[in-house]
């Protein structure tokens, strides 16, 4: 559709998609295909003043933003009244090695932070996939798979963001200058703005003691009972995820996974091999490991850990918190989910926080500190028949919230916890409090919706 010389689209450099231009399906497309995205227009901005007009274009007619950066958000469907800006053409990455800084643009993926920090023996606290983007993931909290316990949320680590308020101005936003803004973009999400770059610390990490052992489902009592005493004694430079996995049988699945239940526990370990081996041991011998994947390894290989599919797909997610990884926790986790369980769910995967992710850093953010351990039920569903499906897994998530926790994280939020109550049990009241605050100073009108809402303060 063309535009009229006065609209503030007309300067953009990158595409501007309406419904009826090609490309506009494409450029909309998520990863996590339970939310479909049908806005009034998308905006794939180059840069910086692409961002600016496209969130004056949305101020000046009243109309709500929505930010898609790599393909892994929002959180809610973007409707028809609804600007949505593209970030993924915004893919600039530059190393400081002298500061242990990296610089990234709001389009950058995990996986090119990686390498680039990797050839100077350098780490970043990434993700589990090098798919999923930077900032989306920062703004959340960030728990790193590889270095989460060690070193802290990557959130902590932030040391300058650039953003495009509601009034179309960028800001460079430190702890110094903005103290409330920064505070509440790390760990309140989208909500603020559009975020365009982002500095944050890098850590010294050339190698890690890492990867995962594989059970039978029929032995995931003796597996959690294993993992339970491991995580109780832990130090904080070993991060681990326990997964209950049902995989497909198709050709792609490993044949000790192949249609049938396994018990998968991913570990990574800053420290020497020896040390690793020891730590793990009673682990190892908790049962037959069906395969053994823990050895030294590249900080740039740290996404074998996990491994994670690559390909878009439809899943339903349900997450809660849990005060402990109790023996009645456990006994619920292989009722529900468990041998003989007769669950549709595909995945229920436990991690353990704590360490360095329990402690507040220097410049203060709104990431939920009181975690000990996170649980997530993920079940792939058809794309097309999703609201069938939505409550799967919902039943092991309610058991256990009644069992010890209750509560969410910043940075475990699905589309399913997109409205305002399950948002705000994100939170500590007093830290929602202050995000409402700044939510009401640098969006009134909340025009940054399409997202887990913190509604600014009346």
């Amino acid at each position: 559709m063309p535009l009229p010389p006065a609209s503030p689209l007309s300067s953009v450099e990158g595409p501007v998609l309406f419904a009826e231009d090609d490309g506009f399906a494409g450029e909309a497309s998520v990863f996590n295909m339970t939310v479909a995205h049908r806005p009034h227009v998308i905006v794939g901005a180059t840069g910086v003043a692409d961002v600016q007009a496209a969130v004056r274009f949305a101020r000046d007619r009243g109309l709500p933003v929505a930010v898609l950066n790599t393909g892994h958000g929002p959180s809610v469907s973007a409707g028809e009244d609804a600007v949505m800006i593209t970030t993924r053409r915004m893919t600039g990455v530059s190393v400081d090695t002298a500061r242990r800084t990296a610089r990234v643009e709001a389009g950058v993926r995990w996986g090119q932070v990686v390498e680039e920090a990797a050839r100077s023996g350098l780490a970043p606290l990434a993700g589990s996939s090098p798919q999923v983007g930077v900032v989306g993931y920062t703004l959340g909290g960030g728990v790193s798979p590889a270095l989460g316990r060690a070193f802290g949320y990557a959130a902590d680590h932030v040391r300058e963001i650039e953003i495009v308020t509601a009034d179309g101005e960028l800001r460079r936003v430190t702890s110094g200058s903005d103290p409330d803004l920064f505070f509440a973009l790390l760990g309140g999400k989208g909500n603020f703005g559009v975020v365009t770059a982002m500095e944050f610390g890098l850590f010294p990490v050339r190698e890690l003691y890492a990867g995962a052992l594989h059970f039978s489902g029929d032995d995931a009592r003796e597996v959690l009972l294993a993992y339970r005493r491991l995580t109780s004694t832990a130090p904080d430079a070993l991060t681990s995820s326990l997964v209950l996995l049902r995989a497909p049988d198709l050709p792609f699945v490993p044949d000790f996974m192949r249609g049938r239940l396994t018990v998968s526990v991913r570990l990574s370990y800053l420290g020497t091999e020896a040390d690793g081996k020891a730590l793990i041991a009673s682990l190892r011998a908790a049962a037959p490991v069906l395969a053994d994947t823990v050895a030294t390894m590249p900080f740039a290989n740290m996404a074998s850990i996990t491994n994670d599919p690559d390909e878009p797909g439809a899943a339903v997610e349900h997450f809660t918190v849990l005060d402990e990884l109790s023996p009645s926790a456990v006994e619920t986790i292989l009722d529900a989910a468990g041998p003989g369980s007769g669950t549709r769910v595909t995945m229920v995967n436990v991690s353990h926080l704590g360490g360095a992710l329990a402690t507040p850093p220097e410049s203060a953010n709104a990431v939920r500190r009181d975690a000990p351990f996170t649980v997530f039920a993920l079940t792939v569903v058809p794309p097309d028949d999703v609201a069938a499906h939505g409550d799967l897994g919902l039943e092991l998530i309610d058991r256990l919230r009644r069992s010890g926790g209750g509560r969410r994280h910043p940075g475990y939020l699905s589309p399913a916890d997109a409205s305002a109550g399950n948002v705000r049990t994100a939170y500590d009241e007093r830290v929602y409090e202050r995000l409402q605050a700044a939510k009401a100073l640098y969006d009134p009108h909340n025009m940054f919706r399409c997202n887990h809402n913190i509604p600014p303060r009346a």
